[in-house]
């Protein structure tokens, strides 16, 4: 599967090329279009969700306009609704990245969309027009269970072979199972499972791999049937939800070890190898403890985890700079935002923070009695006129590292129970300036898409994808 082939395919040669080099709107390199600043993003692809919201609408498939120089500036552009309701539209991924960059048959236009909870699969057209995306295909849910006996997908890589992979949740029946869908990278057809028979992980969520070091990364969230309407500490009691990382042979599809990260890494969610393919490091966010562990190859050739960060709850999205120097991550119940400086990858130095709402507001219902942090509750934070509602969740960085986008919406379940209020305002979406030199963030005060007047009605935005690519979505080889 990490077939390597010659040409110009999609996305980019290296992760620091990917900081510099310019794409086009339909995700191609444009040739000598280079700029010592970094590329910059035009428009953003997000999916919008109405379950849970009380709104019998379907998700749908936002373009929000991110060029300061464009008349829509801040706006959503368009709108693809699915054609059913209550998917919950969750994460999204590519038909080809740069894995595939050596390719040139291969080309970056169909965004994946699998349904957290209806289990389908949308495939969409970003290629023809990337600024109004058009359904291309529908996998339905009979599809999977039946070809693969997994459900609720969730992460979508594609792979140098040409197809592409989702992660599972569980089984047809809520329970919990960590198995992996393909698809064919051609005609979207289920073909099948990529783990051998009787080794999917107990439970499953994020995954990253590396041919280099033939392994692959996968974690743990929970049952779906637990977690489906919102979050009970009991069924973490029950044993509900996950605690491991699972490594894998990834030429053989087995299953080597499984990293119990103990009460401490309850919940691991988003994983992330360094991008530079030579690397045997990365990070995974837990969120229950609001820890993140780095993950590490040791010298006698498997793979170790230790604890390098730890913060109030609940951690619930990482990502990496694309040159590897600074990892963020967001903290949904706190309300705050960090970024750290990963130089020194076993001792990460908090280099900035940033309040953008939470459940620890000056003028909300809690009352913080003890700080480990010695830090002040912070004010509710207002941009251009909004009281910003929920807390930030999803992050996506520009290439270039220099703008954090952000969005609040965790999952339209959980949404409602700890921030009701964002079910009945909706979600935003902000822009975070970030000091590349020496650490630091501060809002763009001139940015926010909020998805409270959407016409029909307020939505739950989530995940954030660029046309060309990004650092959670391009894996290199």
């Amino acid at each position: 599967m990490a077939t390597k082939c010659t040409g110009c395919g999609p996305g980019y040669k290296s992760p620091l090329d990917a900081m510099k080099v310019t794409t086009s709107p339909d995700g191609k390199t444009t040739a000598g279009s280079t700029y010592p600043t970094g590329p910059r993003e035009e428009i953003v692809y997000l999916p919008c969700i109405y379950r849970n919201t009380g709104i019998q609408k379907p998700d749908y498939l936002a373009t929000v306009d991110v060029d300061p120089k464009s008349p829509t500036y801040c706006q959503v552009i368009h709108r693809l609704p699915m054609p059913n309701l209550n998917d919950e539209l969750h994460h999204s991924g590519w038909n080809a990245c740069s894995s595939c960059f050596g390719d040139s048959s291969k080309k970056r236009n169909r965004l994946i969309l699998p349904s957290l909870i209806s289990s389908r699969v949308y495939i969409v057209d970003t290629g023809t027009d990337p600024r109004a995306p058009q359904m291309h295909k529908i996998v339905e849910p009979t599809d999977i269970f039946w070809k693969t006996g997994l459900a609720n997908p969730h992460t979508t890589h594609c792979l140098g072979s040409g197809q592409i992979m989702i992660s599972s949740l569980g089984d047809p029946s809520g329970n919990g199972k960590g198995g992996f869908i393909l698809l064919d990278g051609k005609t979207f057809e289920v073909v099948g499972n990529w783990e051998l028979p009787g080794e999917a992980a107990p439970f499953g969520y994020d995954f990253w791999y590396q041919p280099r070091h033939n392994v692959m990364m996968s974690t743990e969230w929970g049952a779906p049937k637990a977690l489906a309407y919102g979050f009970n500490l009991e069924h973490v009691k029950e044993g509900l939800y996950g605690s491991k990382i699972h490594v894998w042979d990834w030429t053989t599809h087995k299953r080597l070890q499984s990293l119990d990260l103990g009460e401490e890494g309850a919940i691991p969610l988003e994983i992330r190898f360094l991008h530079d393919p030579a690397a045997t490091e990365g990070y995974v966010g837990c969120a229950l403890q609001g820890t993140v562990f780095r993950f590490y190859r040791t010298p006698k050739g498997d793979w170790a985890a230790e604890k390098v960060i730890h913060v109030p709850s609940l951690i619930t999205d990482i990502l990496i700079s694309l040159d590897d120097r600074f990892l963020y991550f967001s903290n949904w119940l706190h309300g705050d935002i960090r970024q750290y400086d990963i130089t020194n990858r076993r001792n990460p130095r908090l280099a900035g923070q940033l309040f953008l709402g939470g459940s620890i507001l000056n003028d909300g219902p809690v009352k913080v009695l003890e700080d480990p942090e010695n830090q002040s509750q912070p004010p509710p934070r207002t941009i251009k006129g909004k009281r910003i509602p929920g807390s930030p969740q999803m992050l996506q960085l520009s290439l270039d590292g220099k703008r954090l986008y952000v969005t609040t919406s965790l999952y339209s379940g959980w949404d409602k129970q700890f921030y009701p209020e964002m079910i009945k305002e909706g979600s935003v979406m902000m822009q975070i300036d970030v000091n590349t030199a020496n650490g630091g963030l501060k809002v763009n005060e001139n940015f926010l898409v909020d998805f409270g007047k959407e016409p029909n009605g307020p939505a739950l935005a989530h995940e954030l994808r660029y046309p060309g690519g990004d650092c959670t979505s391009d894996i290199w080889l």
